[in-house]
């Protein structure tokens, strides 16, 4: 009789230890659960993230025919997905600058103030927007 009540308490426990190892019983009730390879929010000032801003608007800035170094003047937003490694994926704004690609020191040029000249980005890429601002 001590035998049979020892296997629904094994099994009681063993469902305890279940539950609090299991990912779904730590989620927060306000947020949904997160998915594997799926994507959520990163923060613009995590290492990962500029690395890959600075891959990523190296790799514009050499496929541009364009004359000017560009920048980026602001992320707009950042997500990650984990997956066997981290993929990033960036919406940016990015200014066309006073230095030509030729300069040394690219990072610290000024963007261009002439209308004519002033030209923004947003994304990367053939789905970039670009837009001259000012530009009547």
């Amino acid at each position: 009789m001590a035998r049979s009540r020892r296997i629904p308490l094994l099994l009681l426990a063993a469902l305890a230890v279940a539950l609090t190892v299991s990912p779904a019983a730590g989620a927060n009730p306000g947020r949904p659960p997160r998915l594997l390879g799926g994507l959520e929010d990163a923060d613009v000032n995590e290492e990962g993230v500029r690395r890959a801003l600075d891959f990523a608007l190296s790799e514009y800035n050499k496929a541009s025919n364009d004359a000017y170094h560009s920048r980026a003047l602001q992320v707009v937003r950042a997500r990650k997905q984990i997956v066997s490694g981290v993929n990033y994926f960036l919406d940016v704004e990015i200014g066309r600058t006073t230095c030509t690609k030729s300069q040394a020191h690219l990072a610290d040029c000024p963007f261009h103030e002439e209308p004519h000249l002033k030209r923004v980005c947003l994304g990367y890429g053939p789905r970039a927007n670009c837009t001259s601002r000012g530009v009547n």
